[in-house]
Parts: structure tokens; C-alpha cells; sequence
């Protein structure tokens, strides 16, 4: 069985979007997005009942993280996930809600 070399520099990466993610509003955010292809940050705010400034902070930092896209249309600012993956720790995660 060949030995499996761990690459340092992306266990610390997913470390660092682990972090990113590991707070309740964030997850909120994530799974909202995981439903919906993207949002708007005025859409994000509304539906989980928050202060804009507060969905902006949260939005910035899984953004700044790597955890989710943005892309400006206009004035509006819609967020998507980065990546498929994403989606399936989300999923993993409200299963393990489930039990």
C-alpha cells in the first residue's frame, strides 16, 4: 500500500474555509444558497431576518475564504457557492442533524 503524502498547504486551506463556515449564520447562509443557484445580498438578508451590515460581514468573510462567488449586476451583488463540494458538507451536515 503506497504511503499518501499530505499537502500542508491545502489541509490548511480547507482548515481555513472550515473556520469560515463554522458559525451558525454562515451555515444559515451556505445551506440558503445550497437550495438557491445564487442570491442577492438584500434576497440573503431577508429570507434568514437579519441586519444587512451583518449578512455583508458574513458574506465577506466566506467570500474572502473562498467558500462563495460574487458577481455584480448593476447595483446588485448576487453570491453563489464556489464549489459542488460545498453542497455535499452541507448535505452531510444536515443529515448528521437529522439522527
Amino acid at each position: 500500500m503506497a504511503k499518501m503524502q499530505l499537502d500542508i498547504m491545502k489541509l490548511e486551506m480547507a482548515a481555513s474555509k472550515l473556520r469560515a463556515m463554522a458559525h451558525p449564520m454562515r451555515i444559515a447562509i451556505i445551506d440558503l444558497l445550497n437550495d438557491t443557484e445564487k442570491l442577492s445580498v438584500t434576497q440573503i438578508y431577508k429570507k434568514l431576518k437579519l441586519e444587512q451590515a451583518s449578512a455583508s460581514h458574513h458574506l465577506n468573510i466566506l467570500k474572502n475564504k473562498g467558500v462563495l462567488v460574487s458577481r455584480r449586476d448593476g447595483k446588485k451583488i448576487y453570491y453563489s457557492l464556489k464549489s459542488r463540494t460545498l453542497k455535499e458538507i452541507i448535505d452531510c451536515i444536515n443529515r448528521c442533524n437529522e439522527e
